[in-house]
């Protein structure tokens, strides 16, 4: 029997609300997956949120959680902890792979570098978040640090060929060893046709590019269709909360849109379940864990062109795929027909089971770690 892995997880944040968003789901998924296989996962990241002695496990997987420390007025990449950026060079050390899910931040930054001045083997998956920036700081990080990286790395998973693209630009150059590896979802059990008035849930952070209030937006047309339709908006708020509460008292929907907050992920699930149709409006958004969810529980979705998993959905009859906002409401009164509510549902959880099943990724990813640390042992020799 082979010998269990040691795998540090690194991510940037990890807070009650979720605010951090899908690489948090993602690292847990993949950490349930492995330890499910007899190997030892641990994640490290920042904590806000939990006082001052944070979790030492999430979710069942041990965890080396940091009160985070906001350095620069930058969002996530202001961030840091400077007792986090001391052990790095430690945490490294005891992992047989490290798996960084990089951003351009003072966290995943730092304890890829410490892992490559260690020599242990490198994993990063980017989720999209190392894109091709014109921005100076992006500019600055890519030279100091980001290109090193990703150069050094015994391997880069991407989502898509437009992040591999993205990929190849910072890095300066083709990276020999990306490798396209997709989101996986545990195995739901597909939930009952929702009874009652049509529920239809948007679950994200409301922030901008996510666009909350083209949800919103699309709700008088559902309703002129279906009056007695009701309205969910979950997720924390990223800046965009009060112009979507200044768009549903203007638009006179205050009984209709309920807003329920940040939620923990089994009652995401219990939203995803309880609803006839899951809209995210969001836009180049690479490869979201909230549409994975949604069709692991059957629930169909409805999406943009530009997300990453439009051609899965639209091939499968797993929702429907609008060119922009403009469509979100036609699309929702097509799922809440009878005979496409069950087809679109019962494709939705046929999709997550066979195109995105958790268990298929952690064996490519074993087989993307064994690669990694045996191209170690052989640079070492």
């Amino acid at each position: 029997m082979t010998a269990p892995l040691r795998v540090l997880h690194a991510v940037t944040l990890h807070s009650p609300t979720g605010a951090f968003g899908g690489p948090v789901r993602v690292a847990l998924n993949l950490a349930h997956g492995l330890r499910d296989r007899g190997h030892e996962p641990r994640l490290l990241a920042l904590a806000d949120g939990f006082g001052p002695v944070p979790p030492t496990d999430v979710e069942g997987v041990p965890a080396r959680l940091y009160p985070a420390r906001r350095v620069l007025p930058l969002g996530f990449s202001g961030l840091t902890s400077p007792a986090l950026l001391a052990r790095a060079g430690r945490l490294v050390r005891g992992a047989d792979v490290v798996h960084v899910h990089l951003a351009r931040d003072l966290v995943t930054l730092p304890v890829a570098l410490a892992a490559l001045r260690a020599r242990v083997p490198l994993v990063l998956q980017t989720h999209g978040m190392v894109d091709l920036s014109g921005r100076l700081l992006a500019k600055v990080l890519d030279a100091l640090a980001v290109r090193r990286a990703l150069r050094g790395a015994a391997a880069v998973l991407y989502l898509t060929g437009h992040e591999r693209r993205d990929l190849d630009a910072v890095a300066g150059a083709p990276l020999p060893h990306a490798v396209r590896l997709v989101n996986g979802v545990p195995r739901q059990e597909p939930r009952p046709a929702p009874e009652g008035p049509p529920r239809i849930l948007y679950a994200a952070r409301l922030q901008a590019r996510k666009r909350p209030r083209d949800f919103v937006a699309a709700v008088p047309e559902v309703l002129r269709h279906h009056p007695d339709a009701r309205f969910v908006v979950a997720g924390p708020d990223e800046g965009e909360l009060p112009a979507v509460r200044a768009l549903v008292d203007g638009l006179g929907l205050r009984e209709r849109v309920t807003f329920v907050g940040a939620l923990a992920p089994d009652q995401v699930l219990d939203e995803l379940r309880r609803a006839h149709v899951y809209v995210l409006p969001s836009v180049d958004e690479p490869f979201p864990m909230s549409v994975l969810e949604s069709l692991s529980v059957g629930t169909p979705a409805v999406v943009t062109v530009s997300n990453g998993l439009a051609s899965a959905v639209r091939e499968a009859g797993a929702g429907r795929v609008v060119a922009d906002a403009s469509g979100l409401a036609g699309a929702v009164l097509e799922l809440l027909e009878p005979t496409a509510a069950g087809e679109s549902s019962a494709a939705a959880h046929a999709l997550a089971g066979s195109a995105f099943s958790l268990d298929a990724v952690v064996d490519e990813l074993l087989a993307v770690y064994g690669r990694a640390a045996g191209g170690q042992a052989r640079s070492q020799a």
